[in-house]
């Protein structure tokens, strides 16, 4: 395996240093995944890791490196209306959020689609847009190459099953920290729910207007599930399933003043499992910290400087994206904050985030931006649909509604293959 990181990532089973008489504790016994790891966002320091560089099938994790590339090309408010060649492409069972051919959707309609239904449909819109799928596997990969993600390899940009097609924990790692940078990226990952826009239809008054479903991201740290909490802190970041690669996953979480990555690939079960697992690795990571040494570091990429964070679709170190909110509704049970009390709260935190991201340049190396706000606990913005977020035709809610399209609400991580 490769080294990339450290010596020690590039050995095979579990990797760990307690600090002598620190009382770091064991890790969970129920652990199955066949790679995984857990990182510090901020320092870089890998606390633990398992077959961190093996190269796996990613799934719909991969979509994670679509975004990150695709993103800063876009501006969210930007249409486009969906031609049938642009839908051809999607592979059988994908995971779809419902685009439908002769339609016109936002930039950020699409991301919504990508982050939250984990669409096929979407990435290849998306990729349409950045002139063809065989541009935008180019530039994923060499994107992944300056982050320093040596053991990934793009064929499918969403992450569908194809031959050659891998990644690893590793670079699933590197590649979600460098997307936590962006703002936009920050946003739609942590959104839960969000309303999509479906059909144009005429109404009673005669009017033609576009009808809205609910789309829920498929992220079961978000949004929980049967058996499963939301875990408290998460922030994104994606998951992915298909019958091929099973389940994978990257979360992001944060207590106080620390940010944790941990990427599990491949458990032995499917369902909600995967999750379980990193939510086991999480409350390691958060208890671990300071009392193991690290047994490596997540590289930061090509150009990047100590101290400093990277906001490729925001300006650098601008004092509003510290305290910038989801748009959506971002948590379980998320309320609305239009009132005072609200507004203050809102500006307090982004105050300390700005203090707190001017401490962080000193000792930590390529730094997150703030995310509170982000996750569990927070407050809603303007939801899909709303006067905020505007459409050429008027938009009609229509409650309970799911795409329909194969494939849309089926797989038991990211909705369907891919």
């Amino acid at each position: 395996m490769s080294t990339v990181g450290g010596e020690r990532l590039g050995l095979p089973g579990v990797q760990i240093q307690p600090r002598p008489g620190a009382g770091a504790p064991e890790l969970p016994d129920s652990l199955t995944s066949r790679s995984w790891i857990v990182a510090d966002a901020e320092t870089g320091e890998v606390l633990a890791a398992k077959n961190a560089h093996w190269p796996l099938a990613p799934a719909s994790t991969l979509k994670m490196l679509f975004a990150d590339t695709l993103i800063p090309k876009f501006d969210e408010d930007e249409t486009h209306t969906v031609s049938r060649e642009e839908l051809e492409a999607v592979g059988p069972g994908s995971s779809l959020v419902g685009i439908k051919e002769g339609l016109t959707y936002t930039v950020r309609d699409l991301w919504l689609g990508v982050f939250l239904r984990s669409g096929n449909d979407a990435v290849h819109v998306l990729s349409a847009m950045n002139d063809g799928v065989d541009k935008t596997v180019r530039e994923m990969n060499e994107h992944a190459r300056e982050l320093g993600a040596t053991d990934t390899h793009v064929v499918s940009p969403d992450g569908y099953d194809a031959d050659g097609q891998v990644s690893s924990a590793y670079d699933l790692t590197l590649i979600a920290r460098s997307g936590m940078q962006k703002p936009k990226f920050r946003e739609y990952a942590a959104t839960v729910r969000a309303r999509f826009p479906g059909e144009v239809k005429k109404g009673e008054d005669g009017k033609r207007k576009r009808e809205t479903f609910e789309i829920q991201n498929t992220n079961r740290l978000l949004t929980g599930d049967v058996g499963l909490e939301p875990y408290d802190g998460i922030a994104g970041v994606k998951n992915g399933y298909t019958s091929k690669a099973g389940s994978t996953f990257t979360g992001v979480a944060q207590r106080g003043d620390r940010v944790l990555l941990v990427t599990a690939m491949h458990p032995e079960e499917g369902s909600v499992r995967v999750y379980k697992e990193t939510a086991e690795l999480l409350d390691w990571g958060f208890e671990a910290a300071g009392k193991v040494e690290p047994v490596g570091e997540l590289v930061p990429p090509e150009g990047a400087q100590d101290g400093e964070g990277k906001n490729t679709d925001d300006r650098p170190g601008d004092p509003a994206d510290a305290g910038a909110r989801p748009g959506g509704h971002t948590a379980a049970g998320a309320h609305d904050s239009s009132d005072g009390a609200g507004t203050a709260l809102m500006v307090v935190a982004a105050a300390l985030a700005v203090l707190g991201a001017g401490a962080w340049g000193v000792h930590r190396r390529w730094p997150l931006p703030a995310l509170s706000g982000l996750g569990r606990g927070t407050r809603d913005r303007a939801v899909l649909g709303s006067p905020e977020n505007p459409d050429p035709l008027d938009r009609a809610e229509t409650p309970g509604k799911r795409p329909d399209t194969p494939g849309g609400a089926t797989g038991p991580a990211a909705g369907g293959e891919g």
